[in-house]
């Protein structure tokens, strides 16, 4: 159970960092003027919501004449790629993504003093954005646009027109959940979920085998009590053999026998202090010598738990008892029945007060 609720916990934190890295998302639009006057000296003006702010991009204005970087079109090298400085007239820089970060194609255009920097997506995207991600190129207004607006501009530019450009801050959009963020989720999500029926089945398991450990502990325990019952208990006098040679001596607490003292015999004759044979039994129900089970011994056997009978009679057991008195028989019936002969076989530990009779004086 301790190694599934730290598998959980390893879990998370494993996943906390990415999911950190996306979580909700949120951009700006951004509106694109553009003014030419074509060959025939007709003015054109064209408006479209149709470009995208960079994460990192000031929300701000920005204007002046598209200008394409010479020779590579992506606008990647950390030369002066464009035939502009910061004396010129403001100016647009107009590049394709790829072969560099968006980060190094707009430093490139900013260390040569541009307004603002148009970055227009790959061939075979349409009109298609997404997101740009420049942290090392801030400070400066910088938009995606999709392929086709791009490369129309790109062809006037190279035909030799001027075209004029205002970008506005356009509406703000969002918040979204990110996709990837979505697919971490879904997976923790199931992770967490067999992770907490894994642990639920082993742990009701375990708890069904550990009720029917306990149930079966207290049936045997409770037989063991009855079989105490019918043990034969005697106090021991200065002339007993056990007080008058000092081998014999208690297995248990490993002490010689003294007069006076109570002493429990078991079905194998084997003798022990009665405090010291009880506990004992109770947890072991076995001679702590010869092994001799006590239960099977008095034919006391284990029953269904279900099927244990609350009333059932006890058997009739009859122990020899000898020594330096004529030989003689105890019957051990049921000790609920008094009988002042037999009177000190009673059990009187305290710990069957409830279930013994109350003592006699």
């Amino acid at each position: 159970m301790g190694k599934m609720a730290q598998l959980c916990l390893l879990l998370l934190l494993c996943l906390s960092r990415p999911i950190s890295c996306f979580a909700f998302y949120t951009f700006w639009t951004a509106v694109v003027d553009i003014s030419y006057t074509t060959s025939n000296n007709q003015t054109v003006d064209k408006n479209c919501e149709c470009g995208v702010f960079g994460d990192d991009s000031p929300l701000e204005k920005a204007s002046g004449i598209i200008t394409l970087p010479e020779g590579d079109p992506k606008g990647c090298g950390p030369d002066p790629v464009y035939n502009r400085n910061a004396s010129s007239p403001p100016w647009i820089a107009l590049v394709k993504r790829g072969n560099c970060t968006f980060s190094e194609k707009i430093n490139a255009a900013k260390r040569q003093g541009a307004a603002g920097v148009l970055v227009y997506n790959l061939d075979g995207s349409g009109n298609e954005t997404s997101e740009m991600d420049h942290p090392d190129a801030p400070d400066i207004v910088a938009v995606m646009i999709g392929n086709f607006l791009g490369m129309e501009l790109v062809k006037l530019v190279k035909n030799g027109t001027e075209v004029q450009m205002l970008i506005n801050v356009g509406r703000h959009h969002g918040p979204w959940i990110d996709s990837h963020l979505l697919n971490l989720l879904a997976i923790t999500l199931f992770l967490v979920v067999v992770a907490t029926i894994s642990f639920s089945v082993v742990y009701g398991r375990r708890l069904v085998e550990l009720s029917k450990y306990r149930r079966a502990e207290r049936r045997l325990k409770d037989e063991a009590k009855k079989a105490i019952k019918r043990l034969q208990v005697r106090t021991l006098r200065q002339e007993d053999e056990e007080t008058t040679n000092d081998s014999n001596m208690c297995a248990v607490c490993i002490e010689s026998y003294r007069p006076g003292e109570v002493v429990t015999v078991l079905t194998c004759d084997h003798i022990f202090h009665k405090t010291c044979i009880e506990p004992w039994l109770l947890e072991k129900r076995t001679c702590p010598m010869c092994k001799c089970d006590i239960l099977k011994a008095l034919g006391v056997e284990e029953e269904p738990e279900d099927n244990i009978p609350t009333n059932s009679p006890p058997d009739v057991t009859v122990v020899t008892v000898t020594g330096e008195e004529p030989l003689y028989e105890v019957p051990l019936t049921d000790p609920g029945s008094f009988d002042p002969q037999r009177h000190q076989h009673l059990y009187d530990n305290r710990a069957f007060e409830g279930e013994s009779e109350p003592s006699r004086g």
